[in-house]
């Protein structure tokens, strides 16, 4: 840990931040430069950031994980109650992963179904290919790309 604030609070070395958080320096170096994080000072020529970090970092990762660009999580971060329209993308951007999530949903629970499956072959099962046959492909007009935050 690196020295406290002038809050009192204790700072987290870059080392340590990428350990707890599961990423690269690199990337929080990256994440910094993009403007998504800010370091609160070095611990000689290593940055150190506020434990608070911690949870944006684990917002960044899941806003990735669930396909957003490095620039829409930025306009995210910085938005304020008064932008109406990103409000209305990121209304539009949830129902996208609604519909992501129930496609997924009948995914897993098809593998599931075929891992312990005995048809053969396993993608020929009728109960394999009623739950698959719920799943749009992405050309489907009922698995519409998911709209972007930025403009």
């Amino acid at each position: 840990m690196s020295a406290p604030t002038e809050a009192g609070e204790p700072l987290l070395d870059i080392g340590e931040v990428a350990q707890r958080s599961g990423l690269a320096p690199s990337a929080l170096r990256f994440y910094e430069k993009k403007g998504l994080i800010e370091a609160a000072g070095r611990n000689g020529l290593r940055r150190a950031y506020r434990p608070e970090v911690l949870e944006r970092l684990a917002l960044i990762t899941c806003a990735r994980g669930a396909g957003l660009s490095i620039a829409e999580i930025h306009r995210f971060l910085v938005a304020r109650p008064s932008d109406a329209d990103l409000r209305a993308r990121m209304t539009a951007r949830a129902e996208a992963l609604d519909e992501q999530i129930g496609r997924l949903t009948r995914l897993r629970d098809s593998m599931r179904h075929a891992a312990v499956c005995t048809h053969a072959p396993i993608v020929d099962c009728p109960d394999f290919k009623r739950a698959v046959g719920g799943v749009p492909t992405a050309l489907s007009p009922t698995a519409p790309p998911a709209p972007a935050l930025q403009p």
